[in-house]
């Protein structure tokens, strides 16, 4: 941690923190409208254009901790970039999912990745079971991040303030904020994903081609770093089995679509040639943002400073470099990733409790599903801020990040199958994803890396093995019905290239 007696430097790191605050907050109010309807507060009215579409991607998927986490496993070798391979070859099932997410999501008015569940596999279980997965794996990232943003406070305070302090600081930015994403909506996320985004993606990605030119990080640096950070899991001597690179590149490529952040990013978007064109630069922001600020953490590396501390590597290395005004604006460009990281995993977690839990068998107005929209979100946000605060050092706390993870994954089979295939049906969907998470929790508990025994296996690969096995099994042993075949056969129909299907009524699913 750095430590300083300068209040010009306290002065510099909290001022231009305030003035970052200050322009999201003023965008907030330039872009605030009251939402006509709950589609409209939930999915923005489906009406953004590709580069929103992609910013607000971006915003969702790289988080504060990229900058830690991330950031510190490249100073330790080159497994750090393949944080860069998943994450584009990820973002084109968006691509390759859009006509269908979207021409469903419009014609049925649906709102959340559950709903799309439950409609295709015409089972109101299926979609709140996927809502209950996808809410109880994204709570612990809110957690985590809260607590990333107590380590900002640290930094900007150079020390002076304790860890109580700074977390109390970081839950206050957090509920702020929240205001405005529980009165507006998605349409408040999105306009503040692209100026938050500008600040965290492109600038950071613009500092880091300027500092890799410079002398303490400089690209030279790249040609003599130790042999030892070109090792990859998997080569010899680095205590992990030949599969254990493929479990973490292939949980990340299909994991991409299932976190319900990102998935329902394709329900904002104006039409299915918005969310393709979306896809295209998200691969850009997504690809290109990551690949540069991993090759400053290389070149940056061998500094002392930075090897004693690699999980502040980020924040260190640019007080380094430029003193507190870069420190600052270290601290900013985290502040933004964090800030619309959490706004994303709040404002869809309290849509889904709205939308897919609050309506069990009990119909809801418009007005209603807001209001319970909004309630989950302030109850979602206080019991992330109290677990943050009670969990800030405990050590084990990324175990249940990474059950998250595996756990997430396991909607990949219902929500893959479901999109591109005709066959499968609701017991498959059903069993298979409560069997998937059992296997990925039971397994993450007994297993947090790797399965030694398996080739380095990680759970949620086995997981997701057994939650496909009994998937296929179903949709091999009970044959439809000739009403269901058809409804489905409707379905892709009207996804067909060149169809044009007008909006229609929600399906039955209460």
């Amino acid at each position: 941690m750095i430590s300083t007696t300068s209040d010009a430097h306290l002065f510099i790191t909290f001022g231009v923190i305030g003035l970052f605050l200050a322009g999201m907050i003023a965008v907030l109010y330039a872009t605030n409208r009251e939402s006509t309807s709950f589609s409209d507060y939930a999915v923005g009215g489906r009406s953004y254009g590709p580069w929103y579409i992609a910013m607000c991607y971006t915003n969702s998927w790289w988080p504060g901790s990229t900058f830690t986490a991330f950031f510190a496993l490249t100073i330790g070798g080159a497994l750090g970039f393949y944080g860069m391979v998943y994450a584009t070859l990820g973002v084109t099932a968006m691509y390759l999912m859009a006509r269908r997410a979207w021409t469903w999501g419009q014609r049925f008015n649906l709102r959340t990745q559950p709903d799309l569940l439950g409609m295709r596999f015409n089972s109101p279980v299926v979609k709140r079971v996927a809502s209950i997965i996808g809410i109880i794996s994204v709570f612990p990232w809110v957690v985590m991040g809260i607590q990333a943003l107590a380590m900002l406070f640290q930094f900007a305070s150079f020390g002076r303030w304790g860890v109580t302090t700074c977390l109390i600081a970081g839950v206050v930015v957090v509920l702020v904020r929240q205001y405005w994403t529980v009165s507006m909506g998605m349409r408040g996320l999105i306009m503040t994903d692209m100026f938050q985004g500008l600040i965290a993606y492109v600038v950071c990605a613009a500092l880091c081609v300027f500092l890799l030119f410079g002398d303490q990080a400089s690209f030279s640096n790249l040609a003599h770093l130790p042999a030892k950070m070109l090792l990859i899991p998997g080569a010899s001597g680095t205590g992990y089995g030949p599969l254990y690179m493929f479990s973490l590149i292939f949980t990340g490529v299909i994991g991409s679509m299932c976190w319900p952040m990102s998935f329902q990013r394709i329900y904002t978007a104006s039409g299915v040639k918005a969310v393709k064109k979306g896809t295209l630069y998200t691969i850009l922001l997504v690809g290109g943002f990551y690949g540069i600020l991993m090759l400053f953490a290389a070149a940056i590396s061998q500094d002392p400073n930075v090897i004693a501390h690699p999980q502040q590597g980020w924040f260190l290395s640019l007080f380094d470099i430029g003193g507190p005004w870069m420190l600052a604006l270290a601290i900013v460009i985290v502040l933004a990733a964090s800030i619309g990281h959490v706004d994303g995993c709040v404002q869809v977690c309290g849509t889904q409790f709205a939308n897919d839990l609050a309506t069990w068998n009990t119909p809801r107005t418009d007005r209603q599903l807001t209001l319970l929209a909004k309630s989950g979100m302030v109850v979602f946000i206080v019991a992330a801020s109290v677990l943050a605060y009670l969990t800030f050092d405990y050590a084990r706390l990324q175990l249940l990040a990474q059950i998250s993870y595996q756990g997430i994954i396991q909607l990949a089979v219902p929500l893959f199958f479901g999109i591109f295939s005709r066959r499968g049906n609701k017991e498959g969907a059903i069993a298979g994803m409560l069997a998937g998470i059992v296997v990925a929790i039971v397994l993450t508990t007994m297993y947090p890396d790797d399965i030694p025994g398996l080739g380095s296996l990680t759970s949620g690969i086995v997981g997701l093995v057994v939650n496909a096995g009994i998937f296929v099994a179903c949709a091999l042993a009970i044959k439809p019905s000739a009403e269901e075949s058809a409804r489905v056969e409707q379905l892709f129909e009207m996804a067909a290239p060149g169809r044009k299907v007008p909006m229609g009524a929600t399906p039955v699913l209460n």
